[in-house]
């Protein structure tokens, strides 16, 4: 269900605090918290005692002591302190996560931590350039399998009827579309031509009259997702064509984080090459995008509840090309992942405990 060796969003970076911060990401329980100088920690978050979430238990310097007998880990997953033993059980660790930083989020490797390497984050080219103004999104939680939010964000068709009074109009409603597949992920995409601007980008294009627009949606493996939007005058689009002066410019990055199959973590922000520095139009922008996605998450809870509930087949169309294609290509990633641990998974032979239980 899930790919493992894949950095995700844990968190905002504001969000993780010297406080413990218990999460769910792939359907594993996760403490985050940072230590004293700053550094953040993710740990398993149940104690190998008896499975008391170590979140419910306290900080001990930048260890955590378990609520339940005060057995004690530090950053590592090691246990420090087991008061009572007379040495520390063996088996009485905790797993830890690799984590990084980077544009204001809070990255966890969920696979074999010694493939974690930071450089294959998400790489945002235009972060750092002054000539690019940029705002900060949100994070929300989304009553659906994240598949169905990748199937969204692989779909430039929607914006028709989903966002009519936002991102989309009638131009977006039958131009045909754009499919690439590539190793890191899938690309749907198209140019409109002579359109009219959709409502959310009339506000803040520099020119006067019809465009070309170009829609490009595309989709990394696990689940991150890049929207460019590009805005330029009418008969001065197109792939080839040099950048008009006045073209409007903007990227979305979008994070999905599977918490189970059927709740999804979705953070984002959004750059644009424009007003940098302009708390006024990053403030619209946080609004306008956050109202679109209102829109988005009430249509896919709605989809993951008719799709459970389902009693005749669903059909497919010619628009989810580009989001089949994504779900197949990750589909063989997963299989290839588990197939690869299943082969490297030590043999444990059933015995009893002490105390009678099964181990």
């Amino acid at each position: 269900m899930f790919l493992k060796n894949a950095w995700y969003v844990a968190a905002w970076d504001d969000e993780v605090t010297q406080d413990l911060l218990p999460l769910t990401i792939l359907d594993e329980r996760i403490v985050l918290y940072r230590k004293q100088d700053g550094t953040p920690v993710a740990l398993e978050d149940a104690c190998p005692h008896r499975k008391l979430p170590l979140s419910m238990g306290r900080r001990s310097g930048d260890e955590i002591e378990c609520g339940y007998h005060g057995l004690t880990f530090d950053c590592s997953g090691a246990c420090t302190r087991a008061p009572g033993a007379a040495r520390i059980p063996t088996g009485a660790r905790v797993r830890s996560y690799p984590l990084a930083e980077r544009y204001g989020l809070v990255w966890i490797w969920m696979g074999d931590a010694l493939a974690a390497d930071p450089s294959a984050i998400v790489d945002v080219e235009e972060w750092d350039d002054p000539a690019w103004g940029s705002n900060r999104g949100d994070a929300m939680t989304v009553d659906c399998h994240y598949l169905y939010v990748t199937d969204n964000l692989l779909d430039p068709s929607h914006v028709a009827w989903v966002h009519p009074t936002s991102f989309g109009n009638a131009a977006c409603e039958a131009e045909p579309l754009r499919t690439e597949v590539a190793e890191q992920g899938v690309t749907v995409s198209r140019w409109m031509r002579d359109a009219e601007v959709a409502p959310f980008y009339a506000k803040f294009v520099r020119f006067e009259g019809r465009c070309d627009r170009k829609q490009h949606y595309e989709v990394r493996f696990p689940s991150h997702a890049i929207i460019k939007a590009i805005f330029t005058p009418a008969g001065t689009g197109g792939d080839d064509a040099p950048l008009h002066p006045d073209v409007f410019l903007m990227n979305s990055y979008n994070f999905m984080t599977p918490v189970d199959e059927n709740l999804t973590r979705y953070f984002w922000f959004q750059t644009r090459n424009f007003a940098p520095g302009d708390e006024d139009v990053s403030r619209q922008f946080d609004e306008d995008v956050r109202h679109a996605f209102e829109e988005d998450r009430a249509v896919l809870s709605a989809v993951h509840a008719g799709m459970a509930r389902r009693r005749t087949p669903n059909i497919d169309l010619a628009i989810d090309a580009g989001p089949l294609r994504f779900r197949r290509a990750l589909a063989k990633m997963i299989e290839r992942e588990q197939t690869s641990e299943a082969a490297l998974a030590p043999v444990y032979k059933v015995g009893r405990t002490t105390d009678g239980a099964t181990a």
